[in-house]
């Protein structure tokens, strides 16, 4: 280092001194500001590092941030015994609590052991025992995407569909696998070894990839019937994947970094899925043709479920509900019901759907809280029957062939009161109509809560993260430009044009479907959230969590 500091000492005790601020040190990188560590250290009472390398145990000690002794050579060892050992102490003055988040810790110690094959990563609790764990997956995505399936049928039988490509700018790893049998479909995405559990663009362009090589395989060899074309649902319905990219500069939606945004990105991995899988697909013909198979069958039930659907006219068939504007697209699949807060946000909405496949049904206030109501008895609310007659599904029902909408859309306000509307549409959908949340119908649209003017320049920002980051980036790139702010106090202070271009038009919005995990404590979410019998358990958690609120 340049004033003659150890490099421990310089990324223990200085922002932005991470290597992966040059290319030519890491290549691929999660963080994106170089001061992680650094600030653990500042909100450390105490930080400890012991350094083995080159046959020299080294120690270095900071206290409060400061350095308190300096890096000190221990002992001789062996030149094979190397590595490095953190042990840091959190200063309780900076945290609600003292307790780390282990399900999380857990879950990305996972991640990482599947993406590096035969890295194995070891949590000891010293206090429960019991609750230590490790994890090793020697052959990587392959060996894990199995040993999460959990026994089911598989096609390919013999081993999940490998793809590894590597360029000067991205690196694409995959595991993928068909169970048609399967109740439970694993899909996992990862960038730079970070979750991303909301997907983004290279899943998009994943998906886009593997359903043009099927569709290409189905047309060369004729498997196609007359009037069948094959959608990506029809190729992702059985299909179980786990995705790593490594790519240089991603860009991510919010703080958690849970969705990848970077668009070139989504471009190169539909070339490189294309390539691959269309490779694959003709040197295992017996395979491929069952997943075409699959693909097809699945073709073939999507069409008989979304035959033409004739809009109601008035005075014939069941009165649909008189809030309800509808859409005119015979095509179910291709049409979408908002449900929306209050009649000024849908007259709003009205104004900014597309008449052709966009329905609109205002909602007065806060529907009622169905968790612990019966089924027999949900109907009983006017608000839960008018969305039931427009679905044209019964609470509870197991089929979806009266469905009249291929989406259906949650649109709320973008803050606490609307994230409390939100979740009682969502644990009605959950508890009553489980039929369309499996079959992938259910959506919550995410609009911005701040509209940023920079000069010419519009942005959206989700939340109080994203309008930093944005803004942030703004004054990088701009340093005089005037910026300003707009908090939108709900979606009827948008203006039509503003909600179609943050919210309905399907090329800009940002939709998250609503989906349940076998293991994702669904259940148990909703019951602390919304049962009467927890509210002591309720009370206890906002007591303890209740600061994290965003309000």
């Amino acid at each position: 280092h340049e004033e003659g500091l150890p490099g421990v000492e310089v990324i223990m005790t200085r922002l932005h001194s991470g290597a992966k601020f040059s290319s030519k040190s890491y290549l691929y990188s999660g963080g994106l500001h170089g001061v992680g560590v650094s600030v653990v250290n500042a909100l450390s009472t105490r930080l400890e590092v012991q350094i083995r390398r080159d046959g020299i145990h080294y120690e270095i000690k900071f206290a409060d941030g400061e350095c308190v002794q300096k890096l000190t050579e221990i002992d001789r060892i062996l030149k094979r015994n190397t590595g490095t050992r953190i042990q840091f102490w959190p200063d309780p003055q900076y945290f609600d609590t003292d307790q780390f988040n282990i399900r999380k810790l857990k879950r990305l110690m996972l991640a990482k052991a599947v993406l590096c094959p035969g890295l194995e990563l070891e949590y000891v609790d010293e206090i429960h025992p019991e609750k230590s764990e490790s994890w090793l997956f020697e052959e990587g995505l392959g060996d894990y995407l199995v040993s999460m399936l959990n026994g089911s049928e598989r096609v390919p039988a013999e081993s999940p569909i490998i793809v590894h490509r590597k360029s000067d700018d991205i690196q694409v790893d995959c595991a993928s696998v068909w169970t048609p049998e399967a109740s439970q479909i694993v899909s996992e995405s990862y960038v730079n070894l970070i979750p991303t559990e909301a997907g983004g663009t290279h899943v998009n362009g994943f998906r886009t990839g593997i359903t043009e090589a099927v569709r290409e395989f189905c047309e060369l060899r004729n498997l196609l019937p007359r009037g069948i074309r094959i959608s990506t649902e029809d190729v992702w319905r059985h299909c179980s994947f786990v995705l790593s990219v490594r790519v240089e500069d991603p860009q991510f939606s919010g703080q958690a970094k849970e969705r990848l945004t970077s668009k070139t990105v989504g471009t190169s991995l539909t070339s490189v899925a294309r390539n691959a899988f269309s490779l694959w697909l003709n040197q295992n013909v017996v395979a491929a043709q069952q997943i075409s198979e699959l693909a097809i069958d699945n073709a073939r039930q999507r069409e008989r479920s979304s035959r033409s659907v004739k809009r109601r006219k008035p005075g014939i068939g069941p009165a649909l509900p008189g809030k309800l504007s509808d859409c005119t697209s015979d095509k179910v699949d291709d049409t979408e019901l908002f449900l929306v807060e209050g009649d000024s946000a849908g007259g709003s909405a009205k104004q900014a759907r597309n008449r052709e496949t966009q329905a609109i049904l205002p909602l007065r206030g806060k529907i009622l809280n169905t968790w612990e109501v019966a089924s027999s008895e949900v109907l009983g609310s006017e608000e839960v029957h008018s969305i039931a007659v427009a679905l044209g599904v019964d609470p509870c029902s197991s089929r979806i062939n009266g469905l009249r909408y291929g989406k259906i859309c949650i649109l709320a306000d973008a803050d606490a009161d609307g994230a409390h509307i939100a979740t009682l549409l969502c644990a009605l959908f959950v508890k009553h109509f489980p039929v369309l949340v499996e079959n992938g119908k259910v959506y919550v649209a995410l609009p911005p809560l701040y509209r940023v003017d920079a000069g010419k320049q519009v942005y959206y920002a989700l939340d109080d993260q994203e309008l930093e980051i944005t803004t942030a980036k703004i004054r990088d790139a701009k340093p005089n430009v005037k910026i300003t702010v707009q908090r939108f106090k709900g979606l009827g202070e948008m203006n039509p044009s503003q909600l179609k271009e943050t919210t309905m038009n399907p090329d800009t919005r940002r939709l998250l479907q609503l989906s349940i995990e076998s293991h994702s404590g669904t259940e148990s979410t909703f019951n602390r959230l919304l049962a009467k019998k927890q509210a002591a358990d309720r009370k206890a958690w906002l007591s303890e969590e209740g600061n994290k609120a965003q309000l």
